[in-house]
């Protein structure tokens, strides 16, 4: 049977919730506020699907480039080959932490 290539392949540890903590998230994780310039940390709540990083991104930290009602952007520095790449990402408030 092939396997799939898709966007949340491989991701049954990584996306799950422990034991007793699924369900819906505290309104506390909606109201952080996030300035320019803060450092964050990228932790994907799986409860949430909209906003959702990329697998790659989880447990990686960045700075707070741009902050909108429903988003943030975050710059985080990414490997490709032999050189390290900024990439900026999309992320809604429910997926970061500062750090």
């Amino acid at each position: 049977m092939p396997h799939s290539f898709g966007v949340r392949a491989r991701t049954r540890d990584l996306f799950s919730q422990p034991f007793r903590r699924s369900g819906t998230i505290p309104a506390t994780t909606l109201l952080a506020t996030f300035r320019r310039g803060d450092y964050v940390d990228i932790k994907a709540n799986p409860s949430v699907l909209k906003g959702l990083p990329h697998k790659f991104y989880h447990g990686k930290t960045g700075r707070v480039f741009n902050v909108t009602p429903h988003g943030i952007g975050v710059v985080v520095n990414k490997q490709v080959r032999n050189r390290i790449v900024q990439k900026k990402i999309l992320v809604r408030a429910e997926h970061l932490k500062k750090s």
